[in-house]
């Protein structure tokens, strides 16, 4: 018999489906399948997480230790 190849291993994910599902349905999406969700939020993981590397970076150049709601903003420009 041919070996199985492991499972893909699924990387954490910090946003739950349940208010990610609940918002595509709020926009008007009738079925939402779980592929299209882990899609989804897996956008919103990368996005969020590029924000924040140059949130950071702004953050340090001015001298601060606090990312603050400008530095957001700004990062996400």
């Amino acid at each position: 018999m041919a070996k199985k190849k492991p499972a893909a291993k699924k990387r954490e994910s910090y946003i739950a489906k349940a208010p990610i599902r609940r918002l595509m349905k709020a926009e008007g999406a009738r079925l939402v399948a779980a592929e299209a969700l882990d899609k989804l939020i897996g956008y919103l993981e990368d996005a969020g997480a590029k924000i924040t590397k140059d949130a950071i970076a702004l953050t340090k150049v001015a001298k601060r230790k606090r990312v603050t709601a400008v530095d957001i903003r700004n990062a996400a420009r």
